[in-house]
C-alpha cells in the first residue's frame, strides 16, 4: 500500500469511528434524558386521605419531578408511624400532634409540607376538616354543641383512635361551650362505623370527616358543631406530609419533587372535587361523597402547629417544652416547592387586597 492510499484507508477509518461516536453519544444522551425516578415508599391507603396522592399520581405530577411511589401495603393506623421508623416507609400524613408525639419520644421524623388545612369561612362548610353530629331520635333537647353540657352522665364521643384530630378539636369545643372534659367518655371506631353507632345509640357524639357528610345527613343525624367553630383558622385542618430524616438527608431532591407534585396536585382536587371523589371512590371501592381541602402552597405556617402541640401537652401526654414546631418541620423545601408562577400569581393577588 503506497502512501498516499494508506491516508485514504486512515482518513476512511476516521470517518467510521467518527460516526460510530456521534451515533453511540446521541443514544447515551437520551437514557441520560429520561429520568431516573426515585422510589418513595408509604403504606397503602383505602380511606379518604388517599385523595392528594392518588390525584397527583393519576395526572403524573410525581413522574414529572422524578418520583416514583411504592405503595407498601395497608397498615393499620397505630403502626403506621412506627412502619417510618423502621424505615419500611419514608413518607406518611398526618396531624401535628400525632407525629410531634412519636418526635418527642424519639422518631426522626420531619415534616415537609402542608397537606390539610381549614378552608376558610366563606368556603363552602362542605370541605371543613370535620362536622359533629348526634342522633336527635336519642337526644331531641340537643341542638347544638353547648347543649351537651345538659346531657346526664358520660357523653360517648367516637374517634378513630386517641390524640388525633378528633380527640383534639372535640376537647377545644367542649371547653368553648362549656361542656367539662371530664364527662366524655372516648369510644374508637373507624368514621364509617360511627354512622351506624350513632343511629344505633352506641354513642352520643359523632365528629367524621367529610366523605361521611352524607351518609350522617342520609341517616338523618344532626349536626351541632364543626371545625371552623373551634376557632383554630386554618389550622383546624392542619396536617402534614412527613419524612424520615435519613431519607432527606440521602434524597433531598426526591423530596423537593415530591413537594412541588403534591402541591400541584392538591391545587387540582380543590379545583376538581367531584372528579376527585369519583377517583378515590373506584380505588376504595366504597362511595366517596365529600372530600377535604388542601394547602396550594409549600410555606409552612410555625404558628398554626402551636395549639396542636399544646393540645398533647394538656393531656400530659408529652411533657411541656420537649418539642416545638421549629423542632418537627424543615423549611428546606419551601423555595422550591413555591418557585412557581401559581403561587407567585397568589402572592401578588394578596398584596392587591391588602392595597384595596
Amino acid at each position: 500500500m503506497n502512501v498516499s492510499r494508506k491516508n485514504v484507508v486512515l482518513a476512511a477509518l476516521a470517518v467510521v469511528v467518527a460516526a460510530a461516536s456521534i451515533f453511540a453519544g446521541t443514544g447515551n444522551g437520551q437514557a441520560a434524558t429520561k429520568k431516573q425516578l426515585v422510589e418513595i415508599k408509604t403504606w397503602t391507603r383505602k380511606d379518604c386521605s388517599l385523595a392528594p396522592w392518588l390525584v397527583t399520581e393519576k395526572l403524573g405530577f410525581f413522574e414529572q419531578e422524578g418520583v416514583k411511589l411504592v405503595y407498601t401495603g395497608e397498615t393499620q393506623a397505630p403502626l403506621q408511624i412506627p412502619s417510618l421508623v423502621k424505615g419500611n416507609n419514608d413518607v406518611g400524613s398526618g396531624h401535628p400532634n400525632q407525629y410531634g408525639i412519636a418526635i418527642a419520644g424519639g422518631a426522626k421524623l420531619k415534616a415537609v409540607v402542608r397537606a390539610g388545612v381549614e378552608p376558610a369561612p366563606s368556603y363552602d362548610p362542605k370541605f371543613r376538616h370535620m362536622w359533629w353530629f348526634v342522633n336527635p331520635a336519642k337526644h331531641p333537647n340537643v341542638k347544638s354543641f353547648a347543649d351537651l353540657k345538659n346531657l346526664p352522665g358520660k357523653i360517648k364521643v367516637s374517634t378513630i383512635t386517641k390524640n388525633i384530630c378528633a380527640d383534639f378539636e372535640t376537647n377545644i369545643l367542649a371547653e368553648k361551650y362549656g361542656v367539662p372534659k371530664e364527662k366524655i367518655e372516648w369510644v374508637t371506631m373507624p368514621d364509617i362505623q360511627a354512622i351506624q353507632a350513632l343511629k344505633q345509640g352506641l354513642v352520643d357524639v359523632a365528629p367524621v370527616h367529610p366523605p361521611f357528610y352524607k351518609g350522617m345527613l342520609d341517616a338523618k343525624a344532626i349536626k351541632v358543631a364543626d371545625s371552623t367553630d373551634t376557632g383554630l383558622g386554618s389550622a383546624a385542618g392542619l396536617s402534614y406530609y412527613w419524612f424520615t430524616e435519613d431519607f432527606i438527608k440521602k434524597h433531598p431532591e426526591a423530596v423537593a419533587g415530591f413537594v412541588r407534585a403534591i402541591k400541584r396536585g392538591q391545587r387540582w382536587a380543590n379545583a376538581n372535587p367531584d372528579k376527585t371523589a369519583k377517583w378515590v371512590e373506584e380505588v376504595i371501592g366504597v362511595p366517596v361523597t365529600g372530600n377535604h381541602y388542601y394547602s396550594e402552597d409549600a410555606t409552612i405556617v410555625e404558628k398554626e402547629i402551636v395549639p396542636w402541640i399544646k393540645g398533647v401537652e394538656d393531656a400530659k401526654v408529652i411533657p411541656k417544652g420537649k418539642i416545638t414546631p421549629a423542632s418537627i418541620v424543615t423549611h428546606q423545601f419551601e423555595a422550591v416547592g413555591n418557585d412557581d408562577k401559581a403561587y407567585q400569581n397568589k402572592l401578588k393577588q394578596g398584596a392587591k387586597k391588602k392595597k384595596a
